[in-house]
């Protein structure tokens, strides 16, 4: 995760709580004057889209306050969905056994974009099985991590 998106989400991790919600992660894609910050909240009970106007107008006016981002942006609020991203080693851990597509910024076994079942995490390290071998990978190095749906 970039500096920016670590100060990010220490900023506003407690403002997203204090709603009753759970940061679940944030990404910002920086494009010039189209800039994302997209925010990832859930809940035991779901999210609506009320929620996400609620953490939306939160989240808002802390950003005004604080201002860590200098260029124009576009906030989003949405929930992770059943093809959730993954931030941190918990997020992973939950989901041993799983089915997960990473892209790394580095290649691992000649590869930046793997798939495979998450066997296991230990520390900042993510063990996957792809295709019947067992690869090891950084978090550090992981550029986006998914979770595959099952349908």
């Amino acid at each position: 995760m970039a500096t920016l998106e670590r100060k990010l989400v220490e900023m506003l991790k407690a403002p997203v709580e204090a709603l009753g919600h759970q940061l679940w992660g944030l990404e910002y894609i920086q494009a010039g004057k189209h800039s994302i910050l997209r925010l990832y909240i859930d809940n035991e009970k779901g999210i609506f889209i009320e929620d996400c106007a609620e953490t939306s107008r939160q989240v808002s006016a802390v950003m005004d306050v604080e201002d860590p981002i200098s260029t124009e942006y576009t906030l989003e609020v949405s929930s992770p969905g059943v093809d959730r991203p993954l931030f941190t080693a918990e997020q992973y851990k939950a989901y041993i056994g799983e089915t997960v597509k990473v892209q790394l910024t580095m290649p691992v076994a000649g590869s930046r974009n793997l798939k495979g079942t998450v066997t296991g995490v230990d520390g900042q390290m993510l063990n996957l099985s792809v295709d019947g071998n067992e690869l090891i990978v950084a978090l550090d190095n992981i550029r986006k991590g998914n979770l595959i749906a099952k349908f």
